[in-house]
């Protein structure tokens, strides 16, 4: 890995282009996907099918063709390993315990004078959960979209996954019939964003869109905020580690790979105290590299985007971190908790030695749906909060109108708005 010092000429040029690590092309993409949404908008169902005849080769002979049975889904769900089927169930529901301890709660407050003031949560009615496939399927991820839905209370759950060559990991199909999801349809890419943002004759639309997917599926999300609410623009997967003297290099090490082998545009970056650290890690990142399934993958994302800076001093690498704003961070330091008060900007935080990134990818509970590219200075993972929406709720009496009245048609009358004033002094009168 390329190893570099904050005190070289050069680092903050380094460090600039590591800062770029996010930035993807949506501009050189974007007519391509405006026309993929534009079809399916315009032609429904004939769009979709020749989309997925022309990315995922196979040929839908009918609308119903689209969507997955869910025989199919219960099928496959008594099929796996299991011991495959009591890890789902594990991370089910530690996933739910967790969302279910960020539910807000409606509220109503009342003044002396009888004025109610409030705020009413509601979920909304239909979400769409997109599910990436290809390269790789994750099942984890359809927990972890479907979950909070759920504990939300939508009523209406819409999964869109590609299916290449019409098959479906057996395990994806075992996750939604846990999940209770009844609506599952073989549909990928920006294809299937267009689908659930505007409806088609077998895709329902809904009213939220949540889900990481490629760089046009990011781009047809963007495209379709304002028709229906997203959770975020995600990036490649990312890990950043801070670490002193007292972490274990072989730790550090598979735990950037943990990252690099998802994806060649991964990013994994160590900060660090200590010099020695840094070179045993190099090391064993190469040793490890040739023990993975995705070697290739894994170290393409190493070699292009993978990063080791050594610092002075622990509050200089926490500064860096937090201008990286990683979508993972691990703190592997003597005394992590010490530190949680420092960063800033992370979108999961990973305590101590003992507790990997991976383990929050699946069983930990909280959700691994996160902010990438730096965009965890202003975003936040996934929660029930994508799934809810809040209602302001105001009740007056008129002792109360009588007391804040004047100074609100006062307001009106001073933008020129003479209905608003009168609506409020005819009632003072």
């Amino acid at each position: 890995m390329k190893i570099f010092s904050i005190k070289d000429e050069s680092f903050q040029d380094e460090f600039d282009e590591l800062l770029k690590r996010g930035a993807m092309d949506i501009d050189g993409v974007t007519h391509i996907v405006k026309g993929l949404l534009d079809e399916i908008k315009n032609e429904g169902n004939a769009a979709l099918r020749g989309h997925i005849t022309k990315f995922d080769r196979w040929e839908p002979k009918s609308d119903e063709a689209l969507a997955v049975s869910v025989e199919s889904m219960e099928k496959a769900y008594h099929n796996i390993d299991a011991q495959l089927r009591d890890a789902l169930h594990l991370a089910y529901d530690r996933i739910e315990n967790y969302h279910q301890k960020l539910m807000p709660k409606s509220w109503f407050d009342y003044e002396r004078n009888g004025t109610m003031l409030g705020q009413k949560v509601t979920a909304v009615d239909s979400a769409g959960l997109y599910i990436p496939g290809g390269k790789a399927a994750y099942p984890s991820s359809l927990l972890m979209n479907a979950i909070p839905a759920i504990v939300a209370g939508v009523e209406e759950i819409v999964v869109c996954t590609p299916a290449p060559d019409d098959e479906l990991n057996e395990l994806l199909l075992a996750a939604c019939h846990l999940c209770k999801v009844t609506k599952v349809f073989k549909v990928g890419g920006a294809s299937a964003i267009g689908a659930m943002a505007y409806g088609t004759e077998t895709i329902p639309k809904v009213d939220v869109i949540t889900g990481p997917g490629n760089i046009f599926v990011a781009t047809a999300k963007k495209l379709v905020y304002g028709e229906v609410n997203i959770d975020m623009i995600a990036g490649p997967s990312e890990i950043g580690i801070l670490a002193d003297e007292t972490a274990r290099e072989d730790f550090i090490a598979m735990d950037l790979l943990s990252q690099a082998e998802h994806d060649e545009m991964a990013s994994s970056i160590l900060i660090t105290t200590d010099a020695s650290l840094a070179s045993k890690v190099s090391d064993k990142v190469e040793e490890f590299l040739g023990t993975l399934s995705r070697e290739k993958i894994a170290r393409q994302s190493i070699e292009e985007r993978g990063a080791i800076i050594v610092t002075n001093t622990m509050e200089e690498a926490i500064d860096l971190m937090n201008q990286i704003a990683p979508e993972h961070l691990e703190v592997l330091t003597a005394n992590p908790m010490d530190l949680l008060g420092q960063i800033k900007h992370a979108g999961a935080i990973f305590l101590g030695e003992y507790t990997p990134e991976p383990i929050g990818d699946y069983v930990a509970g909280p959700n691994h749906t996160l902010p990438t590219g730096g965009t965890a200075k202003f975003y936040s993972p996934l929660s029930v909060e994508h799934f809810l929406k809040k209602s302001s709720i105001i009740s007056m009496t008129k002792k109360g109108l009588n007391e804040i009245g004047d100074a609100c048609a006062l307001m009106a009358n001073t933008e020129g708005l003479t209905a608003h004033e009168e609506s409020v002094r005819m009632r003072l009168k």
